[in-house]
């Protein structure tokens, strides 16, 4: 889902200026996008898996971002970065975000020799200097800038998905990251639910006990890891608050009072609790 549907942004909503893309902010991102991405799609004209990279970089944005008809993509690349640059300076800043988190989408596929890792740092460096109010977050512009739980959100989604055995974890956390960063829907009750679910899924497969609940599953991994009473204190509260009579798991008549902090601060203690585990 683009950025602008996030935020809730139509043709025909009146929008309203949440970010501030001054011009330093403006010229910094689009000289990241520029280094990072596209001449860097530049210099790989030759086929690469049987794909032209260029092509299937521009043909995409063409028929995917800009819903234009892909006859009308220019020929060559150099006329491609040309126009993404006219348009880039003339666009909204919501569009801006759009199209870079479209790039970078882009190049995370197996077609494009690019470091993930190293495009992400680049853009969150100026995103950061430039006073931004938001990051990237495993390919999402998301509402966190606190380096410490960026960094543990990354480092759980990052290590659970090294294991097969943690695919169910991973795909909890990679939810419960979308659910918080949907600007046009943000689903908070949802996203609390994925990332307490999170922990469930690792602390059952350390148990061993596919049918235990999360605090049952950390009663019998006590003998096993060294867990400080607070901790294992803290973490069942976590989870009666998701799972009690009137917890967030169980359906109410009228919505709890469940806002960003409430989703931010489960998503980043979950993933905190996740990297401890493993």
């Amino acid at each position: 889902m683009k950025f602008s549907q996030r935020l809730g942004i139509t043709n025909s909503t009146k929008v309203i200026q949440v970010e501030n893309m001054d011009d330093d902010l403006k010229n910094s991102l689009w000289n990241i996008l520029k280094i990072t991405i596209l001449d860097e799609i530049k210099d790989q004209h030759s086929y690469s898996l049987g794909v032209n990279v260029a092509d299937f970089f521009s043909r995409s944005l063409w028929h995917n971002f800009f819903k234009l008809s892909i006859d009308t993509t220019p020929g060559s690349f150099y006329a491609v970065k040309n126009y993404l640059r006219e348009w880039f300076f003339k666009a909204e800043w919501f569009q801006r975000y759009d199209m870079i988190e479209h790039c970078v989408e882009l190049v995370s596929h197996g077609y494009f020799q690019s470091e993930m890792q190293e495009i992400y740092t680049a853009f969150n460096t100026v995103l950061e200097r430039e006073f931004s109010g938001y990051r990237f977050i495993q390919g999402n512009i998301s509402p966190i800038t606190n380096p410490t739980e960026v960094e543990d959100i990354n480092h759980s989604i990052n290590e659970t998905g090294n294991f097969s055995a943690l695919r169910g974890c991973n795909l909890h956390l990679q939810d419960a990251l979308k659910k918080l960063s949907d600007k046009q829907n943000p689903d908070y009750r949802n996203s609390i639910k994925e990332s307490i679910s999170a922990v469930e899924a690792i602390a059952k497969i350390i148990s061993g006990g596919t049918k235990d609940s999360l605090g049952g599953a950390i009663d019998k991994i006590k003998g096993k890891l060294k867990i400080h009473g607070a901790l294992e204190k803290g973490i069942k509260s976590l989870y009666a608050y998701t799972s009690d009579s009137d917890g967030i798991r169980h359906s109410l008549e009228n919505e709890p009072n469940i806002d960003f902090e409430d989703a931010k601060f489960m998503l980043v203690s979950c993933s905190a609790f996740v990297n401890y585990l493993i």
